[in-house]
């Protein structure tokens, strides 16, 4: 009896590929698992392209929800952004994904996983420090890095397959490289492998269009939270996965969250990608203006400080550690009163405020207007300013030898 290994199967090029190339080398007997996290249409066929490519089973798991749940929504509260830009679409996914992995492999009784991350990469970290995480003792077979795997490109890929009788519905020179969640798409490859060329958006964009095509009037957007979490929807109560759907479309319509970026891999290499974002970043946004009104000063600042970490821990793979159960904990901790609606508009690629409320706002507006109240008096900042400004004083009379 073969030895079975678990393909983590997108259904497109690479992994297509290595459905013969596992039986032909390694004579596996070869579990399909696409892992739905919300990629939509794209699991359109896939049953028929992986039997036909030789696989033995298909499993589609569908963990959308669990994905939303408890992994965006922590990204979200930690308000975790790799670079200041990257939303961590495909990070925050890396991890769910191989867990179910593993899920299956012990269900199928498999000796091996297998991905087509290619060895340059960061998802071969993601996927196998989250296999390792949870089963230290099943082989990892990474074909991009295996001496036996001799395709170096998408076109040899393609001959590859239709030697093999598998007819694909994407040529190498109209194809860009592309990894689909509910959270986001991302795009690499072709002209956007040199930053000197500007992105085709026309060609590139699929969950919206640019600013300069979005509708001339502005819409506004009403949200609510309750403890970090969102809940609703322009008065419409939903389930995360379902927000961030409806977000997807309002965003998309107005041409949010569309970043051009050249991020800093894992392995010490540069790469430029064009990432879409839509509802995430409306919901980023929205969960921020939120977090100004409720959270203090000294929480806020910590805050800002691990949120780097954070998003340094997600993009390197390392969910399954005590580090990020540790950040998240606090993180957790400081939404306990982060609960109120958020109202802004939409407008060509912006979020612009419209006004926010909370039961817990630290906001006072008798505090914060010019007239001097019962809580505050004008005359107690001097003495705080003399106090809070002593030592540059003193530094800058020893510097003019005004004292010794």
């Amino acid at each position: 009896m073969k030895e079975k290994v678990i393909l983590a199967y997108s259904g497109g090029l690479d992994t297509t590929a290595l459905i013969p190339w596992l039986k032909e080398n390694y004579d596996y007997e070869v579990i399909c698992c696409c892992i739905d996290c919300g990629q939509g249409e794209e699991l359109d066929g896939l049953e028929e392209r992986a039997k036909l490519s030789g696989a033995a089973k298909l499993y589609i798991e569908d963990i959308t929800d669990e994905f939303c749940d408890d992994y965006i929504v922590p990204c979200v509260q930690a308000n975790a952004i790799y670079e200041n830009k990257y939303l961590l679409g495909t990070s925050m996914a890396r991890p769910v994904i191989a867990k179910r992995l593993v899920e299956i492999a012990r269900k199928e009784n498999a000796s091996a996983i297998c991905h087509g991350a290619t060895g340059k990469g960061n998802d071969q970290i993601r996927f196998e420090l989250g296999i390792k995480a949870f089963a230290p003792d099943l082989k990892i077979i990474a074909a991009w890095r295996d001496d036996k795997w001799t395709l170096q490109s998408r076109e040899e890929e393609i001959e590859y397959c239709k030697q093999h009788g598998i007819n694909l519905p994407f040529s190498a020179d109209s194809s860009y490289s592309r990894d689909r969640n509910l959270w986001h798409i991302s795009h690499e490859g072709l002209e956007l492998e040199d930053p000197a060329n500007e992105p085709n958006y026309d060609h590139l964009l699929v969950l919206g269009v640019t600013p300069e095509k979005a509708p001339d009037e502005a819409e506004y957007v009403t949200m609510t939270f309750e403890k970090g979490v969102p809940k609703s929807v322009n008065g419409k109560e939903m389930k995360v996965s379902d927000i961030i759907r409806e977000l997807n479309k309002l965003g998309g319509k107005h041409g949010i969250g569309i970043i051009d970026i050249v991020e800093n891999r894992v392995v010490g290499m540069k790469s430029r990608g064009v990432y879409e974002t839509p509802g995430g970043t409306i919901l980023m946004e929205a969960h921020q203006q939120l977090e100004e009104l409720v959270l203090d000063r000294e929480t806020t600042e910590m805050k800002i400080n691990l949120a780097n970490k954070f998003a340094q821990i997600v993009y390197e793979g390392k969910w399954f550690t005590p580090l990020r159960e540790a950040i998240q904990a606090f993180v957790e901790k400081t939404q306990e009163r982060v609960t109120g609606e958020v109202k802004f508009k939409l407008y060509k690629g912006s979020i612009i405020k419209a006004g926010t409320t909370s039961p817990y706002s630290l906001y006072s507006e008798d505090l914060a207007s010019f007239t001097t109240g019962d809580l505050y008096d004008h005359h107690d900042a001097e003495g705080f300013i003399t106090l809070f400004g002593l030592s540059t004083k003193v530094r800058a009379m020893k510097d003019k030898g005004m004292i010794d």
